[in-house]
């Protein structure tokens, strides 16, 4: 069966409806798609809350746990036995159904390894549902006091009604200067590395 199947089935087979709820926010890439088929299945089964803790807890096993980092990530293990053992933990934890069928899809899919990134887009859906504005600030450094009260000021003009803006930030050097922001379902790109590489790739094709 086809991944993109096997999604609408983590949505559908949870309910006796199959119509979708669509998410407060779009999330793009794979663990978009992941997340919003969630976000469909636990809507219906009223399990919003419950998947969204049970992921928290998962987030902080598995970067607290290292043997279950490695197992997850294991593109040996035999994908049929990790999900049964997935489905089985998650029952065992009294985990959300939803959450169990999460689990055992990716595993069926080999797709484990996107487990964390699958996560914080759920988050992301989550923020948005309770009205939040999930917003991921990434520099070469850190901003002193005054940037950064500059910066949460020009990010709230984006805020609509009685949306709350929650921020996240990051320092990452390879950028080396600048900002990347992502704000919603907004991306924008302002740091010197991307400037620097569309300046080598105008160079590179007008050689």
């Amino acid at each position: 069966m086809a991944a993109a199947n096997k999604l609408g089935l983590l949505s559908r087979s949870l309910s006796s409806t199959t119509q979708f709820v669509k998410p407060p926010v779009q999330v793009f890439g794979l663990e978009g798609r992941y997340a919003t088929s969630l976000y469909s299945a636990a809507s219906k089964l009223k399990q919003l809350d419950q998947v969204e803790k049970d992921l928290n807890a998962l987030q902080v096993a598995l970067k607290s746990n290292v043997s279950l980092r490695m197992a997850v990530t294991n593109p040996i293990i035999n994908k049929k036995l990790m999900s049964n053992t997935l489905k089985e933990t998650a029952d065992k934890l009294k985990m959300a159904p939803a959450t169990g069928n999460l689990l055992g899809l990716l595993a069926d899919n080999g797709r484990l390894k996107n487990l964390d990134t699958v996560i914080n887009a759920y988050k992301t859906i989550m923020a948005a549902h309770r009205g939040e504005v999930v917003c991921e600030v990434v520099t070469a450094k850190p901003l002193d006091s005054s940037q950064s009260k500059q910066l949460e000021s020009a990010l709230r003009s984006f805020l609509k009604g009685n949306q709350q803006l929650k921020i996240t930030s990051r320092v990452d050097p390879s950028i080396i200067g600048g900002l990347i922001v992502s704000i919603g379902d907004k991306y924008v790109d302002m740091s010197i590395a991307s400037k620097v590489k569309l300046y080598t790739d105008v160079i590179t094709s007008s050689a």
